[in-house]
């Protein structure tokens, strides 16, 4: 009999291991392998438990070339709160490419969600706002909100942030977090009073709520400005108005075929707003220097981010690595 080992990583060993910054390269570098059409992505599993208003989202990805693949399973329970549990939870199978043995179990809680999240709204703005970015919009003051900006850190320097959320203790504790040293240096951090509030003049506006109903109209948008939509990871979740999307210049999705099922550019086509013709790129065609980023500062560009395997299996590559290069984490023999 043989025996096999796989490795047991728990999130605060995975959070050591798993930067934002390496998380932005991994993450950057798996969205060009996609559109180089190196990346194998199914299509997305979702389950709804509906008496504990609970969704769950199982992605799966594949980069070739690469030494492993990887189903994560993530799940968002809202009503956590009220049992003194977080609202995301989750976890990443990692397994051999080779022979299809698992190779970790990342018990990540859903910190990759997170920070993979995170950063790849950094990857659109780096390749889609303007140089120069005086304000930032963000609708929503949930986990997403803090990792949204911090990555968002990385590659604009920012004058002023606005947070908008529907409970005003929770934005300013958002606000409150965010204000640490690290980061208080660049930023300003406003709270405002209302979705357009935040929104008007605002060179990048980011969207991170679980909304069912638009939030951001086509007239609050500044032109120019960069829509990267986030919270739109179901087929009934919508923050956009289906008029942004008619309105913008460009629209650029992370997965065409994935955004025609889920998130803001489903809606606008059902809708007959716009044609799918309408998005001229997906963002790893732009990383991957395939198609352009912004080419004018006039331009109105909606980004939908929807989320795709790639950028799971990108992030859990490089915290095994790591950890296996550092002697971290548990073995379990199989």
């Amino acid at each position: 009999m043989n025996c096999r080992q796989a490795l047991i990583l728990r999130e605060p060993e995975i959070r050591s291991l798993l930067d934002p910054g390496a998380c932005l390269q991994a993450v950057e570098s798996a969205f060009s392998a996609y559109a180089r059409g190196q990346a194998d992505l199914p299509v997305v599993i979702n389950l709804d438990v509906p008496e504990h208003r609970g969704e769950v989202h199982v992605k799966a990805g594949y980069l070739h070339g690469g030494p492993y693949y990887a189903v994560k399973i993530a799940s968002g329970f809202l009503d956590n709160a009220q049992l003194g549990l977080p609202p995301s939870d989750g976890m990443v199978l990692v397994f051999d490419a080779k022979t299809g043995a698992v190779a970790a179990l990342l018990l990540d809680n859903g910190y990759i969600t997170d920070l993979r999240t995170g950063v790849a709204g950094a990857v659109a703005a780096k390749y889609l706002a303007r140089a120069k970015v005086g304000t930032v919009a963000v609708v929503g003051s949930g986990a997403q909100a803090r990792y949204q900006v911090r990555s968002l850190a990385l590659v604009r320097k920012v004058r002023e942030v606005r947070i908008w959320g529907r409970h005003r203790g929770k934005a300013a504790a958002c606000i409150q977090e965010l204000s640490r040293p690290e980061l208080a240096t660049a930023f300003r951090f406003v709270q405002a009073s209302s979705v357009r509030e935040a929104i008007e003049g605002a060179e990048i506006v980011i969207t991170v709520t679980a909304s069912r109903e638009p939030l951001v109209q086509a007239d609050w948008i500044a032109p120019g400005a960069l829509v990267i939509a986030v919270g739109s990871d179901g087929a009934d979740k919508q923050e956009l108005d289906v008029a942004v999307l008619a309105r913008a210049d460009r629209i650029v999705a992370d997965s065409l075929p994935q955004c025609l099922r889920l998130g803001e550019i489903h809606h606008a086509v059902e809708k007959g707003a716009i044609s799918k013709e309408k998005v001229t790129a997906e963002l790893g065609q732009i990383t991957a220097g395939l198609k352009p980023g912004r080419t004018s500062d006039n331009d109105v560009i909606v980004c939908d981010l929807t989320g795709v395997g790639v950028q799971d299996i990108a992030a859990a590559s490089l915290v095994l690595a790591r950890a296996l290069q550092d002697g971290k984490g548990e073995r379990l023999w199989l």
